[in-house]
C-alpha cells in the first residue's frame, strides 16, 4: 500500500521559488535524488514541471502540490481540481491540498471526492487546527498534515512555537487516518518527537533544502557571536 511506504519515515520537501538558483526543475530533481540516497522515503514537490523532472529520477512516492495564488481566495495549495489533475498527470502519487476553513473556489468535500473518483490518488489535507483536521478526515481525506499551523490568520501565534508537536498529538488521538507532521521542523530531534507524538511520517523542507536560508542563518549567528566577543 502506498501509505505504508512512507510510514515512520522522512519525506523531504524539495521546493524553491522559481526566481532563485534552486528553483529549476533539473536542480530540484537532483535535490530529490540526493534526498532519496540519504534515506528519504518520499518527496513533496510543487508545480508540474518540477514533479515531472523529479519523477524521472526517483521511485519513492511523490506528494504533489500546485501553489497558485487566486484572486479573492486565501487558499493557494492546490486550490482547484484542475491544479490537482495537473500534478497527478506530472507523476504525483498523492495530492496535497489546502484544507483550512477559509474561503475557497471549490467546496472541499467536492474537491476531495473528485480527486478520488477521477484521479484515483490519495488526498493529503494541509490543515492548521485540530478542528480542520477532524473535518478533513470526515470529508474523506486519506491523510492530514499540520502544514498550515502558524500560517493562517487564526494560528499565527503558533508559528513562534516551532514544530507543532502538540497538534500532531491531538490529531493522532482524534482521527483515524495517518497524521503527517510538517512545518518548522528544524532538527532530527524535532522529527523524532513528532513520530513519538503519533505522526505517521515527517515532512522536512527548509532545514534540509533551503541552502540560502541555512547559509544566512549561519552567517548571522557567526557575526552575532563575533560582535559579542568584541565588546569590552
Amino acid at each position: 500500500m502506498l501509505l505504508q511506504q512512507i510510514k515512520g519515515g522522512l519525506v523531504v520537501s524539495c521546493q524553491a521559488p522559481e526566481s532563485t538558483p534552486l528553483g529549476q526543475p533539473v536542480v530540484l530533481a537532483a535535490m530529490a535524488e540526493a534526498a532519496v540516497r540519504g534515506g528519504a522515503v518520499g518527496i513533496r514537490a510543487n508545480l508540474p514541471q518540477n514533479i515531472r523532472a523529479i519523477r524521472e529520477l526517483v521511485q519513492v512516492p511523490i506528494i504533489g502540490i500546485y501553489k497558485q495564488v487566486l484572486p479573492d481566495y486565501p487558499v493557494y495549495i492546490t486550490p482547484t481540481f484542475e491544479h490537482a489533475r495537473a500534478v497527478v498527470e506530472a507523476g504525483a502519487d498523492i495530492v496535497a491540498i489546502d484544507a483550512t476553513a477559509r474561503e475557497r473556489p471549490e467546496p472541499l468535500p467536492e474537491l476531495i471526492g473528485r480527486i478520488h473518483e477521477q484521479l484515483g490518488v490519495p488526498v493529503m489535507a494541509d490543515i492548521s487546527t485540530l478542528e480542520e483536521g477532524i473535518a478533513a478526515a470526515e470529508m474523506g481525506a486519506d491523510l492530514v498534515a499540520t502544514t498550515m499551523s502558524g500560517y493562517t490568520a487564526y494560528t499565527q501565534h503558533r508559528r513562534a512555537l516551532g514544530a507543532d508537536i502538540a497538534l500532531v498529538a491531538q490529531l493522532a488521538q482524534r482521527v483515524s487516518v495517518p497524521v503527517i507532521c510538517e512545518g518548522r521542523i528544524s532538527s532530527p530531534e524535532d522529527a523524532r518527537l513528532a513520530l513519538e507524538a503519533g505522526a505517521w511520517a515527517v515532512v522536512v523542507g527548509t532545514a534540509i533544502t533551503a541552502i540560502d536560508q541555512v547559509t544566512a542563518r549561519f552567517v548571522q549567528r557567526m557575526y552575532q557571536q563575533v560582535s559579542l566577543n568584541d565588546r569590552p
